[in-house]
């Protein structure tokens, strides 16, 4: 369309040359040649007429280009909208986030039920004994129920997970979905021998108090703590006379976390954050993502490795000290089965927090089976209710 509004603008704007010159031609004006008419000064003309309506036309096509000024604040104006943007995409990505560690919970819960269907109680959390291998954790216990039947087929749970054939047939280091929350930032296995595969979920033990063995025989068992799950117990429903849907069976917990203990020095005083960092005396341990640190090896029933305790409140700040280093971290009085000197048939006491990588909660499990959150502000009383599957105390919101 244009370009034919342009011919036609072109042959008016010629013939409109033409007759300008024509008037200056003999049959209007005698003292004009034939020769002028056809020589220089007609087509000087043209030229000059086709001349100015071309640079007319160029005058109304071109289109301005940007300049700097412009340019800039069309930059800045991107740049506040990415900015804008890119917080409500990384909060959309966390949102999905928590979804699937909640789905990951309630595969736990699921598996739980049915293998307490078959068994009649809950497993245990670990087994002390006068062997190791009922120091294998409730997550291995529970695999044929999750979908995990090829793995448990290669535990032989007779034996310790860190003996043979379970120290070299890769079932310390299997890598089990169901036990990973995509937040964690150090879920990798470690680089020991035996190599583990570190655990996200960690089941409930209690508030403080673990377990208290009869003797320094380890056959002789022991007391369970207040618990959904102790070492040597068979809890079935029946024994969470607080019920089921009131009582704590599973949290989250970081990969890899500092710890002190082994020093005995708890007693059964519920714990102050000053308290915790009174106990100097133990072996503190730095935790290193891939090598040392608690909650690092998910085949292990002990608290500091499978469990948590509900001493004090989600992602509390509990600090740990040997009197020189002071870190975030656990307390473990004496680990569970403990046979040294200052252990044996001694009580194990525990401040093992529940924490996540989730913005001020963690995702819990309850024994019924339905998953919620627990914000870090959660009452500290009601918290440690909610580990208890026999106080008799009224659960209030949370």
């Amino acid at each position: 369309m244009r370009l034919s509004l342009i011919i036609i603008f072109s042959t008016t704007a010629t013939v409109a040359s033409f007759t300008r010159v024509f008037l200056r031609s003999p049959a209007t004006n005698p003292l004009c040649s034939v020769t002028d008419f056809f020589g220089s000064a007609f087509t000087q003309a043209l030229f000059q007429e086709w001349q100015t309506m071309k640079r007319q036309d160029l005058k109304r096509t071109r289109r301005p280009g940007f300049t700097l000024i412009e340019l800039l604040v069309v930059i800045a104006i991107v740049a506040i909208l990415v900015a804008m943007l890119l917080p409500a995409v990384q909060q959309a990505r966390e949102a999905a986030r928590r979804v699937q560690c909640k789905n990951n919970l309630k595969q736990i819960g699921l598996a739980l039920a049915n293998y307490q269907g078959t068994t009649n109680i809950f497993p245990p959390s670990f087994c002390i004994g006068a062997t190791k291998g009922g120091t294998w954790s409730i997550h291995a216990r529970i695999l044929p129920y999750i979908d995990q039947a090829n793995a448990f087929a290669l535990a032989d749970l007779n034996v310790g997970y860190s003996d043979h054939p379970n120290s070299t047939n890769g079932i310390t280091s299997q890598y089990l979905p169901f036990n990973r929350c995509p937040s964690e930032v150090n879920g990798i296995e470690s680089a020991t021998t035996p190599s583990f595969f570190p655990p996200n979920y960690a089941f409930n033990v209690g508030t403080w108090k673990v377990f208290t063995p009869a003797s320094t025989n380890l056959a002789d068992g022991g007391t369970p703590g207040n618990g959904a799950f102790a070492p040597n117990s068979n809890f079935g429903p029946q024994n969470f006379t607080d019920g089921l849907s009131n009582t704590l069976c599973a949290s989250e917990v970081k990969c890899y976390t500092n710890n002190i203990g082994n020093d005995a020095a708890a007693t059964d005083a519920l714990p102050t954050l000053a308290t915790i960092i009174g106990f100097t005396s133990g072996s503190l341990q730095t935790a290193v993502p891939g090598s040392v640190g608690g909650h690092r090896e998910w085949t292990d029933g002990k608290v500091h490795e499978t469990g948590f305790t509900t001493a004090f409140t989600p992602n509390a700040a509990v600090l740990i000290s040997n009197g020189t280093t002071t870190l975030v971290g656990d307390y473990i009085s004496c680990k569970e089965r403990g046979i040294s000197a200052t252990c044996a048939g001694k009580p194990t006491y525990a401040a093992v927090t529940a924490r996540s990588y989730h913005t001020g909660m963690v995702n819990i499990l309850l024994m019924d089976g339905s998953v919620r959150a627990a914000s870090d502000s959660i009452n500290l009383t009601i918290w440690r209710n909610l580990s208890s599957r026999n106080d008799g105390n009224t659960i209030g919101d949370y």
